[in-house]
């Protein structure tokens, strides 16, 4: 039974949906650990969802706000199951759902003006939707000045070193799986390098 590692959360189950692989609960905490301070306060963005366990750890670990994409009815059901554990102890307004392809939810968070510190990206493996979704998060400009985009993808996909005004800044591996870490070129010398320096 997968469940939130971290946080006021911490312990919680999350109901995960069929057919669809989820990140593993130490991968999961190891990239939460290598985030450390820089989640809280943020503005998350849980792309490819499923279960929404990314967004989900990153709410328990003191996000103030996270938003889930995600185009599977399934994953979808799941993911509003586990938010509802949650929704007691969370301010209103602090989550929000969208049913759609990535790109495309990308765009209608653009369309309302929203912007991020955090986007989490869990594609599905052997597939090219890890580069894909990193050019359409470059071309909707949601990512903060100083935010940071974390790609999980297996040990042989090879993510480009630049994309857009990104930088691929670290790279942490767990076993076949690997943690690729983003940032702006002109980012500065915020909390996300402090928290992530020591990574």
């Amino acid at each position: 039974m997968a469940h939130i590692t971290g946080g006021r959360f911490k312990g919680t189950p999350l109901l995960m949906p069929p057919r669809i692989r989820a990140t593993e609960s130490k991968v999961r905490q190891a990239l939460f650990n290598i985030l450390g301070e820089f989640v809280e306060g943020a503005c998350v963005l849980d792309g490819f969802a499923g279960s929404g366990a990314l967004g989900l750890e990153a709410l328990s670990r003191g996000a103030a706000f996270a938003a889930f994409i995600e185009a599977e009815h399934g994953a979808i059901q799941a993911i509003r199951h586990n938010l509802a554990r949650l929704s007691p102890a969370l301010p209103e307004g602090s989550w929000q759902v969208l049913q759609a392809p990535v790109a495309k939810g990308f765009r209608l968070l653009a369309d309302a003006g929203k912007q991020f510190n955090l986007v989490l990206l869990d594609p599905p493996y052997r597939t090219a939707e890890g580069k894909k979704a990193l050019n359409s998060l470059v071309g909707c400009a949601i990512l903060a000045p100083a935010g940071l985009v974390a790609v999980e993808h297996e040990r042989q996909a090879i993510l480009p070193q630049t994309i857009g005004s990104l930088l691929q800044w670290k790279r942490h591996r767990y076993g076949d799986t690997v943690l690729s870490l983003y940032r702006p070129f002109d980012a500065g010398p915020g909390p996300a390098a402090g928290a992530l320096a020591q990574g």
